[in-house]
């Protein structure tokens, strides 16, 4: 039942992965890596970037008028939605028909007639109807009372989309066609595992692995749109993911574990698939796919049981619950590390930031389980955020971003304050506790000053010194 759809979503998604133009990496990031590994000296480094900046085109919509577009499009579909869902308890079968194909074809057809004269606007409104599509698809079966399976209309929208990107060739079609192709198989796979032990699971799974290879073959790209709302998509969902598999394999009532054969396409669905994928059109994305396989398949299994008194008057009870252990807390830290590690070996600051954020994201969350005693916690969670910020401050050194370094400095002072005062001040007599907050801002804070800007003039010198050199 459900191996036909993911054979056939595999040779469909092949079919649109090679579909890809090749993604031109930006001749700057590797212009920068041969000058560090000595392949190029400053003069000839130069020279090639005068020579890419001569060959750059003249720059298209300005971020206002970008701005402008994409809300008139969310607001146009907004609007359009609204008005005929207050009136469609008041619209005949045939009218409603003929509103839906409307709702389409107008959409459509504006975006064709205004692609010579204006190509932002007419990306905009087909953009619109191909958002359309899926509501009307919806719509006409709710018309026509078409016997329902709704993760064939997310198909059929994922086709329409397709269609729309081998045609056009713009960056709106190639996202959605990129989200609601993985959207159908998901949708498949949880039509089927609905309300059985495990589908939870393999969603969190699926979701990890998906996000991670979307995080990565984008890296480089000159489409900059396709690349920007992929990679917030995935950030999103790698997050929602891990915090799915964290629950691990708990369950309520009476539910049956999913089927065997539903395992092996779950398993061929979130892991071989994409991993096929990256082996043989993203090569760059089969380290990353790899290590997401392998943290989303342990991930899970990482819990431990403890049992919690509790008193209700003269009525004693205890309860045995389950929560993540300390190899949890070690995986999704240490996959945070290979996000950052990743993201400096291919130069990319952002994907780089997103493993800070988790890093920090994982160490505030070890503060509020029940691994250690309430100080052994605290202290070992705001160590690694401190570690964190550290992080920065060294990681805007050595791009030389004072943004950077600043964000980094302000972060180590918020951890030391924090630790402070929820740790410290309240053991504390309050005048002595007055004084001791005293005497950390005042001294703390002549040392964070002090080594910040002895960081900046380093920063500085080293800028006047490579200006020298060129």
């Amino acid at each position: 039942m459900f191996a036909v759809p993911s054979l056939f979503f595999a040779l469909t998604l092949r079919n649109v992965f090679y579909c890809l133009p090749i993604a031109m990496a930006d001749f700057e990031s590797f212009v920068n890596r041969w000058q560090t590994a000595g392949v190029l000296d400053a003069e000839a480094a130069r020279r090639i970037r005068a020579y890419e900046n001569e060959q750059q085109k003249p720059s298209g919509l300005r971020w206002q008028g970008l701005v402008a577009l994409i809300l008139g499009a969310i607001l146009l579909a907004c609007g359009v939605a609204l008005f005929v869902s207050a009136h469609w308890d008041k619209i005949s079968p045939g009218a409603r028909f003929a509103v839906v194909l409307a709702m389409v074809s107008v959409f459509h057809l504006g975006g064709a007639w205004t692609r010579e004269r204006f190509r932002g606007l007419s990306t905009a409104l087909h953009a619109v109807g191909t958002l359309s599509t899926g509501a009307a698809i919806a719509l006409v079966g709710q018309i026509f009372n078409i016997e329902e399976h709704w993760p064939a209309a997310v198909l059929m929208w994922a086709l329409a989309a397709l269609a729309g990107w081998i045609l056009l060739r713009d960056e709106a079609q190639q996202t959605l066609t990129l989200l609601l192709f993985p959207a159908w198989i998901f949708s498949e796979f949880v039509y089927y595992a609905e309300g059985h032990i495990g589908e939870d699971v393999f969603v969190g799974r699926f979701m990890i692995v998906w996000a991670v290879l979307y995080l990565t073959f984008f890296l480089g790209s000159k489409r900059k749109i396709v690349h920007g709302i992929l990679f917030v998509a995935a950030a999103i969902a790698a997050k929602a993911g891990t915090v799915i598999l964290l629950e691990g394999w708990s369950s309520w009532g009476d539910k049956t574990y999913i089927s065997l054969g539903l395992q092996t396409w779950g398993w061929v669905d979130f892991a071989a698939i994409p991993l096929l994928f990256a082996v043989f059109k993203f090569r760059k994305s089969a380290i990353p796919v790899a290590a997401a396989i392998a943290f989303s398949a342990a991930l899970p299994w990482c819990q431990r049981s403890w049992t919690e008194s509790y008193n209700y008057g003269d009525v004693h009870n205890s309860s045995v619950r389950y929560e993540p252990n300390l190899a949890a807390h070690a995986l999704v830290a240490a996959f945070a590390v290979f996000i950052i590690w990743w993201g400096f070996r291919h130069l990319s600051p952002v994907l780089a930031g997103l493993g800070v954020l988790w890093f920090a994201i994982a160490a505030l969350w070890l503060s509020f389980s029940h691994l250690f005693g309430d100080f052994s916690r605290v202290l070992v969670s705001q160590i690694l955020e401190a570690a964190a910020a550290l992080f920065v401050v060294w990681w805007g050194v050595r791009l030389a971003n004072k943004i950077l370094v600043n964000l980094g400095v302000v972060g180590f002072a918020i951890v030391v304050v924090w630790f402070y005062f929820s740790d410290i001040f309240d053991k504390l007599d309050r005048s002595l506790g007055l004084i001791g907050i005293g005497i950390l801002f005042l001294a703390g804070g002549w040392a964070l000053e002090r080594t910040r800007r002895n960081l900046m003039a380093g920063m500085k010198k080293a800028d006047v010194s490579a200006q020298e050199d060129k």
